[in-house]
């Protein structure tokens, strides 16, 4: 969805720090979040990413810096802020020897909601998170995937603006990591969601914008696409009817290596300076070499995370700024 650049943002994030002992899990961290959109936190384990959450959503004060939720401030005006915050952490808060309607009933009365709204709240969530033939089944009686329902329930009970979801998708099966994530999507239409996990896949499928995280500080922040653009391609694959020796291939002005697929396609790497697309397809006109197909091949994003994290690795090797 679009995003309106004019809307006040939900989250501001402003010079955000924090360390543990020694060491700085996240460093000078700058963010503003806002519109009707999922965000994907994306980084390694360890890169920082729950630190930064747990911030956000008032479970831990930060060393250095300030995060503003609709303005009110996570560690001064915690209440008001909260109001409009809906948490999900890694492993659901759950109370299994509660109902799901007594856990929802105990979330909500948490979230300080007026009592005479509670029982229309937990009737739009259940609904909602598809859950409400389990309205009187103990919470340790229910499947992995409905518990995270019951979790994702709880986070939204109070109808807030800004909902946070760390790897809500991890250890579900493959169809319930589908439910869940239409579910997510569904929420998303009319708040801001920032879903945080290690797993590309996940923000693939589901998120708007990106945000990646490695060694406590941004090595990308972006859309999907923009991501999927950062890294330029530096391979080809050719289609022929008989494929060419590698010796004729490689004569050619700026490839450098050639790799075979299979007895007709081939695999390019190219000097990027160098039109190599062109002088390929002189060449097998000129030698008759019945060139069928010529594509750019796509960077997969595994290799685009990887080349971030690898980034911020040699970034930080080579860094002698004293962050004391």
């Amino acid at each position: 969805m679009a995003t309106n650049h004019s809307e006040k943002p939900i989250v501001q994030i402003q010079h955000l720090s924090h360390r543990y002992s020694k060491d700085w899990a996240i460093y000078d961290i700058n963010l503003e979040l806002s519109g009707n959109k999922i965000i994907g936190l994306l980084g390694s384990n360890g890169a920082g990413k729950s630190t930064m959450m747990n911030i956000i959503c008032g479970a831990l004060t930060q060393t250095r810096g300030k995060v503003l939720i609709n303005g009110w401030d996570i560690n001064r005006e915690s209440v008001e802020a909260k109001k409009v915050l809906g948490f999900l952490p890694q492993k659901p808060p759950l109370h299994i020897d509660l109902t799901v309607q007594e856990y929802l009933e105990l979330t909500a009365d948490l979230r300080l909601m007026e009592k005479r709204k509670i029982n229309k709240s937990i009737d739009r969530v259940l609904n909602k998170c598809g859950i409400t033939h389990f309205r009187k089944r103990l919470i340790k009686n229910l499947s992995g995937g409905y518990q995270q329902r019951v979790g994702i329930a709880q986070a939204i009970i109070h109808d807030p603006k800004f909902i946070v979801l760390d790897e809500p998708t991890n250890g579900l099966d493959p169809n319930q990591i589908l439910e869940i994530r239409s579910l997510i999507k569904e929420i998303a239409y009319d708040k801001t969601v920032l879903l945080s996990t290690h797993i590309l896949q996940e923000v693939q499928a589901m998120c708007d914008n990106i945000i990646m995280i490695e060694l406590g500080e941004f090595v990308f922040k972006g859309t999907m696409q923009e991501f999927s653009d950062s890294i330029k391609s530096t391979s080809l694959i050719l289609s022929f009817d008989y494929l060419p020796g590698a010796n004729q291939l490689s004569q050619v002005q700026g490839v450098l290596k050639t790799e075979e697929i299979d007895t007709n396609r081939v695999r390019i790497y190219f000097d990027s300076d160098i039109d190599v697309q062109k002088s390929l397809i002189k060449e097998a006109v000129e030698k008759d070499w019945r060139l069928n197909e010529i594509y750019k091949e796509k960077v997969q994003p595994d290799e685009i995370f990887k080349h971030f994290s690898k980034s911020a690795y040699h970034r930080k090797e080579n860094n002698n700024e004293n962050y004391s």
